[in-house]
């Protein structure tokens, strides 16, 4: 019975954040955006696969905005039923397409995040100036009650240096940042400011451990002052979402649990406020943050997690990328002596790996993350490597090519190597994309693998072997060509 209620409850979101989306039809589509200032329009089709990944994120988005001034809509058109002359007549040919209207003609195609808070925050960039005016202090406390970190400007003079500055770094950053100004007396009075720009955290991001305000005090450069937003935007420990996260450097210490500062932002910072608590104490040391377990769930699974409870898992990369998880339950005392080993490089690393193979034989040899180095690295050989994952049509297609290449090649000084990609942490140096990807690695500069990138058949991996091989090949001339055997 409770779980019908979870469900129900569920849906009942789901559907409730759904309204703020418009659906529109061949019928009403230009009568509608004649209507609205600014529209981003989603076509889509509902069997498409991505289309039903975005709906959610695109309907979130939709009640981000929804009070927004000035208005922002978001809309829709089923490209398969009552909007299919519409999408024609915008050349709509995949699913889903995005494009922003003024009014009832297209501006441009949407470009943007795909998660969202990241589509909220784009499509604001869109409308009006880069930096909001606020003419008057009950307009600056309505700005500010925002769910979002501003950089604000308080201006006597909006021909001064500095406002001159911020004005040309808002309209730079528009879409990355809020940006509000003021050279309204009492706005100034009010606040007791003449001449700053300073950097105002989200009031649901406001805590006790660190000041809610930053006034800039740089050098009037804009290098000086990207710096300074780039040190202060979010703070002792940020919200790290998927439209943020490339802000986020290491070393980093993150903390997975359901975030939500929409429905539950209580919630939310009950943990953040003791990752806080140990975060003041590295400052300019450690980055920390908090990130949602569902959104990140593909980065849970590189540390073997498939399921986060109640309370939060800590998780961390250092300088280096390699990767560390708190084992012990979570607590302030725990996280504080993990933070402690992180730095001092007391903590082993977390290395995602099958089982190292118990009779490794065969003429392809099999790697995992424990024995990579072993099998590949310091081997004493040539090594062609193989990355494959086990679904993938193409490795499978290539699996009996390149046992044959490793029978023929089994009394050769070099090695034939097979590594499941998506059982094993792949080591950083090699950029694995797709499957399958081979490198090779000549035994003496196992530092420098190089791309394969030639044919896939057996006489093109022979041919490629015997032309870079470190030592000429005993059964094979450097052109490939099988040696004559003297009787």
């Amino acid at each position: 019975m409770l779980r019908i209620f979870v469900l129900l409850f569920c849906v009942a979101i789901a559907l409730a954040a759904e309204q703020d989306v418009l659906e529109l039809g061949d019928d009403n589509f230009e009568s509608t955006l004649k209507s609205q200032e600014t529209t981003l329009v989603m076509f889509y089709a509902p069997w498409c696969g991505h289309c039903k990944r975005l709906k959610p994120e695109y309907a979130k988005a939709a009640e981000l905005v929804k009070n927004d001034d000035p208005p922002i809509t978001l809309a829709k058109v089923d490209c398969t039923e009552a909007g299919k002359e519409t999408c024609s007549k915008f050349s709509v040919s995949g699913y889903p397409t995005l494009k922003i209207f003024r009014g009832d003609e297209v501006s441009q195609d949407y470009n943007g995040p795909r998660e969202a808070n990241g589509i909220a925050k784009y499509m604001r960039a869109q409308v009006g100036p880069a930096s909001r005016e606020i003419k008057s202090v009950e307009d600056l406390k309505k700005f500010l009650e925002a769910k979002e970190t501003t950089i604000f400007g308080y201006f006597e003079d909006t021909d001064s240096q500095l406002a001159k500055l911020f004005l040309k770094y808002a309209d730079k950053n528009r879409e990355k940042f809020r940006f509000g100004h003021s050279s309204n007396a009492d706005v100034l009075s009010q606040q007791d400011e003449t001449d700053a720009i300073v950097l105002i955290r989200a009031p649901h991001l406001t805590n006790k451990f660190e000041e809610s305000k930053i006034r800039f005090t740089g050098s009037l450069s804009e290098s000086s002052l990207s710096t300074f937003v780039k040190e202060n935007f979010h703070g002792l420990v940020g919200h790290r979402t998927q439209d943020n996260a490339r802000d986020f450097q290491n070393p980093l210490i993150t903390a997975y649990y359901t975030v939500d500062y929409v429905k539950n932002p209580k919630g939310t910072n009950y943990w953040r406020n003791r990752i806080l608590k140990v975060a003041k104490e590295y400052i300019g040391k450690l980055g920390f943050a908090v990130s949602s377990k569902d959104d990140f769930q593909h980065e849970l699974n590189e540390y073997g997690y498939d399921f986060v409870g109640d309370k939060p898992v800590i998780l961390a990369r250092d300088i280096k990328n390699m990767k560390f998880a708190l084992k012990e339950e979570f607590s302030v005392e725990n996280l504080k002596d993990f933070a402690d080993k992180l730095l001092n490089g007391e903590l082993e690393p977390y290395v995602k790996s099958e089982p190292i193979p118990e009779n490794n034989d065969t003429p392809v040899k099999v790697a995992v993350a424990r024995n990579f180095d072993d099998v590949v690295v310091n081997n004493g050989k040539d090594t062609l490597v193989e990355f494959y994952a086990p679904w993938c049509g193409h490795c499978k297609k290539l699996t009996p090519i390149y046992d044959e290449l490793a029978e023929k090649l089994k009394d050769e000084d070099v090695a034939i190597v097979k590594m499941d990609a998506t059982a094993n942490d792949v080591p950083p140096e090699f950029n694995v994309r797709g499957f399958p990807t081979l490198f090779w690695l000549a035994k003496d500069a196992k530092d420098k693998p190089v791309s394969y990138n030639d044919g896939r058949e057996v006489n093109d991996f022979i041919k490629y072997i015997a032309k870079h091989a470190t030592k000429e090949l005993t059964g094979y001339d450097r052109s490939g060509n099988p040696k004559k055997t003297e009787l």
